[in-house]
């Protein structure tokens, strides 16, 4: 009864932020994201037979709020097979956890990917998506690949592979500028933008036509269109959270120079734009020919600790020979 899943981390350039229930972590809006394959969490999941309880350690440490979802979600996994037993579950990530770098999603999709398989458990792909969600709200555009669309419908939502990352292969460039933790969890955020931003509604009200036009713009492969929208949905989720109070600044120095310098590359004819989430990290999204010209144009600029480079990644699954 033991299994290892590996996932990759997801960057969304249609956001959502809110919640439009707190039971089952409904999100308020669909999003759009691609899954970067250079990124990784690998995730063992043990079931011992009488064990009372969890006991799960992320990057080799224990930590209270963490735990309390991953029981939650096994508990739910648990239900499905008819057996009681505690698990151990251990996940590391090969980038910085807890950043604003989506490492609750790929946890989260690599430890309902690796529970089920130790448990035995076939499950359909919907069903898997909507215990991920539990976890966290965009672990199931990581347990799909390449580009991926998350939809609401009625009291669930649906995840749809939009592209494989053979149909449309773009690149993912990451600048990192801070590697701690962040002072206020997505989570967090939500719940204080939903309760106090004045921006709030205009947000979710705005957001049907973003997430359309994100659609044509990947099934037309227009990366003009789909870098203008992106950018535009970056900064009014962002507006809102600066508008909340207290306001969540995530950026550092850094972002903004980084986010400024890839406006000017784009200006300059470089194929490039960005996108940054709850966190200080910001992603260039280009096409593979402009990887190391952004690449190195952003690893220029002082304040930026590390260049992460990924193209776009398979779903979660199962641990094989070789990987």
């Amino acid at each position: 009864m033991q299994a290892v899943a590996i996932a990759h981390p997801n960057v969304a350039l249609i956001k959502y932020w809110g919640k439009r229930a707190i039971v089952g972590n409904l999100p308020a809006t669909g999003s759009l994201s691609l899954v970067l394959g250079g990124l990784s969490t690998e995730t063992l999941v043990r079931f011992e037979a009488g064990r009372q309880g969890d006991r799960v350690l992320l990057d080799g440490r224990e930590d209270a709020e963490t735990s309390a979802r991953v029981t939650a979600c096994l508990d739910l996994l648990r239900r499905e097979a008819g057996v009681s037993d505690g698990a151990v579950v251990e996940s590391r990530n090969d980038f910085p956890t807890g950043a604003g770098l989506a490492s609750s999603a790929s946890g989260f999709a690599a430890l309902l990917v690796a529970a089920a398989g130790a448990l035995g458990l076939r499950l359909p792909a919907a069903r898997l998506a909507e215990i991920a969600r539990t976890g966290s709200g965009s672990a199931a555009r990581s347990l799909a690949g390449g580009i991926v669309l998350l939809k609401n419908q009625a009291a669930t939502t649906v995840c749809t592979q939009l592209a494989t990352p053979a149909d449309w292969p773009l690149e993912i460039v990451v600048a990192v500028t801070a590697t701690g933790q962040k002072a206020i969890s997505s989570r967090q955020g939500m719940t204080l933008s939903e309760q106090t931003s004045p921006y709030y509604p205009a947000w979710v009200g705005s957001h049907a036509a973003d997430l359309e036009a994100g659609i044509a713009a990947v099934r037309n492969r227009d990366f003009s269109a789909l870098a203008e929208l992106s950018e535009h949905n970056c900064l009014k989720m962002h507006a809102v959270m600066l508008s909340t109070r207290p306001p969540l600044i995530y950026w550092t120095p850094a972002t903004l120079a980084c986010l400024l310098r890839v406006r000017e590359l784009r200006a300059g004819g470089v194929p490039v734009f960005f996108t940054i989430d709850a966190g200080p990290q910001l992603k260039a999204v280009c096409l593979p020919a402009a990887a190391g010209d952004v690449a190195a144009a952003l690893g220029a600029i002082d304040g930026v600790r590390q260049i992460l480079r990924s193209p776009l990644g398979a779903g979660a699954r199962l641990r094989a020979a070789g990987d």
